[in-house]
């Protein structure tokens, strides 16, 4: 089970001006190939298919953990996505002078017709995610070595974003998903190298590890994110421990486990569209619920 926690991962600033085209590219990061719903559902499903559980509980511990953390990456892009989207299009009721005509020139305008204006399923080129991207073979060798280059493939990808856009909620978010990520590739190499004996992490950086040259990263790192493995319970999970100790092979410094979440920051309110009929409901009396609260003596 996923406890749920109306939070987000990582504090995402508000962007000045729309950037729908920056939006598009981060499309990929969430439902490409090497985004994060293929993260979480290759791991997710390797969870729940894990045989010889009692024998091998570090590993499945460790897979299990960074499957909860996959959850909070899909909200962090799609909350970028949406605050990006956000006052693309002229807002209005009236639908003559045509408050969608500029989207016509955004590179992606399923965010016009499929949605109002916020993130789909996709990647960048408006491909759907497909449950083919998941790979769970039964084999903890052979699924340990595959997260281990999804990671690296993702990696590669957020980088490659990361230089594509320059609005700073778009760069936030994919530093802090540079962090988390990289720490995510150690992790498998490191359960690799307990599985196999081959060390792994001579393969790392693969792609460069280092977050150097990403300004954004440092005092994500300053936080030490890097080293820092949640498990996203408290009470279970707790072996993950035996394969996630030691030093980080960048900088040294000792690798801790977190039993639990982040503490998370307030998702933001994502201002209405109505030139979308988003939400529309605009005979929604708030005060009607106010007067229940107040009677059942829930706080709002």
């Amino acid at each position: 089970m996923i406890l749920k926690l109306d939070k987000m991962a990582v504090d995402l600033p508000i962007p000045k001006n729309p950037s729908p085209n920056d939006a598009a590219a981060l499309q990929e990061l969430l439902g490409g190939k090497f985004g994060e719903m293929s993260t979480l559902m290759n791991y997710t499903f390797q969870s729940f298919n894990f045989r010889g559980r009692k024998r091998l509980r570090p590993f499945y511990d460790v897979i299990a953990s960074i499957a909860g953390e996959e959850y909070s990456h899909i909200e962090a892009v799609t909350y970028a996505i949406n605050l990006l989207l956000s006052g693309a299009t002229k807002r209005g009721k009236d639908p003559v002078p045509g408050p969608l005509q500029e989207a016509t020139d955004f590179r992606n305008t399923y965010h016009y017709t499929a949605s109002a204006q916020t993130a789909l399923p996709m990647d960048s080129m408006g491909n759907f995610w497909s449950g083919q991207n998941v790979f769970n073979s039964g084999n903890l060798k052979l699924d340990l070595l595959h997260n281990f280059f999804l990671e690296c493939g993702a990696r590669g990808n957020k980088m490659r974003v990361y230089e594509m856009v320059t609005d700073p909620t778009a760069r936030e978010m994919i530093s802090y998903l540079l962090v988390r990520g990289g720490l995510h590739v150690v992790a498998y190499a490191r359960a690799l190298e307990h599985l196999t004996g081959v060390n792994v992490t001579k393969l790392v950086p693969t792609p460069e590890l280092s977050n150097k040259a990403f300004p954004e990263t440092q005092k994500f790192e300053k936080q030490g994110l890097h080293l820092k493995l949640y498990t996203y319970s408290q009470d279970d999970f707790q072996q993950a421990g035996l394969i996630w100790n030691g030093n980080h092979p960048e900088d040294g410094k000792p690798l801790e486990v977190v039993f639990g979440a982040p503490e998370g920051f307030t998702p933001p309110d994502l201002e209405e569209e109505p030139q979308m009929s988003a939400p529309g409901a605009d005979d929604y009396d708030p005060q009607m619920f106010a007067d229940m609260a107040k009677k059942l003596g829930i706080k709002i």
